[in-house]
């Protein structure tokens, strides 16, 4: 095929298309697919900083990006760059040997098996979470802030073991600042130096050290006492295993590198699981036929009020279909961002060397050559059936490719697992119909996700 040049909107005569990107990047990306199609070039910013963006929409051309092509788009777009600035160079950041280092430690603290091993962990705060709900009959909470803490203590209790609660009120606290502070840079055209005394750099600046200070203290204090983790803990909790890890030559991680997968771990695990949580209750609470066939199931295994176990998971496949509806729906990682190597063509249409390039999960997973009426929530969406049928990257919430995010089954296991328990014991109600949304480093709430609560 002859490639093209790509069609895109023409966007303001100064500035292109930047307003549209930091008010409304999701509706932005909806609308470029609508009117352009399904490769799209998007300009932002004023003459002599104005950015190119190229935007993929289709299922082949997200797998062209993120797969068979995965060596030609590297993760040097600003929004990594401004994420290795605030979290370190982890492993959703790093790149080249970096990575590939990084990459064979970590990988065999995320088999299935392992990742089995933390359904305990899950157990333990799933039920305190429903015990405190369960002291509240009829209470209404705020989905978005009872997931985030909720998916917070879970993998801290993972990460730290005994100390869990050291780190969670500062990660709670400092996050939403870096999320911001990474948007707001990614979205500029003009980046002034990080260490200019501004009033938002000062806040950045100052969660970023209070996040460094609470990893660096655990990791020390472990390195200290000459141990990986004693306690509820031991040396099973992610922490003792990273810092235990050896590669074939014996090489580790140091102290930074532990801090830097620490932080990154805590990122990616918590606020993508609290999305997934969030609006999997939020979208039950909006349609109770469904809940009720959830309901059924969770009842029906988790009889008696026992914890579930990381065998339960292949007991809960009406739940596992909620899940992956509601990530189709409202992927935690509505974009992912590639710049490329060299020129390449994606659907027909020449895309230069260096080029910003974006696959969109948000508006893929609403392809309406590929989704039937795809704002309808329906779980059956994903019977094995229909999913061996659908193209494989007509649904990526975990990316894909040689850089798909690692902790995808953990993800699933503690997201089914805790909804069961939340399901059995209690019947949810949406307050609040419909929830305004961003784009941050996830997916970002811009107003509550309010649901009645009854115990069952």
């Amino acid at each position: 095929m002859t490639a093209t040049r790509v069609p895109g909107p023409p966007g303001l005569p100064l500035i292109g298309s930047l307003l549209d990107l930091r008010r409304d990047a999701l509706g932005t990306y909806l609308a470029a697919h609508r009117d352009h199609g399904d490769v799209v070039r998007v300009q932002a910013g004023p003459p002599g900083l104005r950015a190119e963006l190229w935007m993929v929409f289709s299922p082949e051309g997200a797998q062209q990006v993120l797969a068979t092509e995965a060596a030609n788009f590297r993760k040097d777009n600003v929004f990594y760059g401004e994420i290795r600035e605030s979290f370190g160079n982890g492993l959703l950041t790093a790149q080249d040997a970096d990575y590939l280092r990084q990459r064979r430690l970590v990988q065999p603290l995320f088999t299935r098996r392992r990742v089995d091993q933390y359904a305990d962990a899950i157990g333990t705060e799933t039920a305190a979470l429903a015990a405190r709900w369960a002291a509240e009959p009829g209470c209404t909470v705020d989905l978005g802030e009872e997931m985030n803490r909720f998916a917070l203590r879970t993998v801290a209790r993972i990460l730290f073991g005994q100390d869990v609660e050291e780190a969670v009120e500062t990660v709670h606290h400092a996050f939403p600042v870096l999320n911001g502070f990474v948007r707001d840079r990614g979205f500029s055209p003009l980046r002034l130096p990080r260490e200019w005394p501004l009033p938002g750099h000062r806040k950045a600046l100052a969660a970023e050290r209070a996040l460094y200070e609470v990893c660096d203290g655990i990791i020390a204090r472990r390195a200290t006492e000459g141990r990986s983790g004693d306690g509820d803990g031991g040396a099973d909790d992610l922490l003792g295993l990273l810092a235990a890890a050896r590669g074939e030559d014996g090489e580790r991680l140091d102290a930074t590198e532990l801090r830097e997968q620490v932080l990154i771990f805590l990122l990616a695990g918590h606020e993508t699981t609290a999305t997934s949580l969030t609006f999997a209750l939020h979208l039950l609470g909006k349609h109770p036929e469904q809940q009720a066939l959830a309901h059924r199931e969770a009842a029906g295994l988790l009889a008696d009020g026992r914890r579930p176990t990381a065998a339960d998971y292949a007991g809960l496949p009406y739940l596992t279909r909620v899940l992956k509806e509601t990530m189709r729906l409202f992927p935690a990682a509505p974009s992912i961002g590639r710049r490329a190597v060299a020129a390449t063509t994606v659907g027909g249409v020449e895309i230069p060397a260096g080029a910003d390039v974006l696959v969109a999960p948000y508006v893929t997973h609403r392809h309406p050559a590929h989704w039937e009426d795809p704002e309808r929530f329906d779980p059956d969406r994903f019977t094995p059936e229909r999913e061996a049928a659908r193209h494989r990257y007509a649904w990526f919430p975990f990316g894909g490719g040689p850089r798909a995010c690692i902790g995808q089954h953990f993800s699933m296991l503690e997201s089914v697992l805790s909804l069961a328990v939340l399901l059995r014991d209690f019947e949810v109600a949406a307050v609040d119909r419909d929830v305004p949304l961003g784009q941050g480093i996830t997916l970002e709430l811009h107003g509550p996700v309010r649901v009645s609560l009854t115990p069952r």
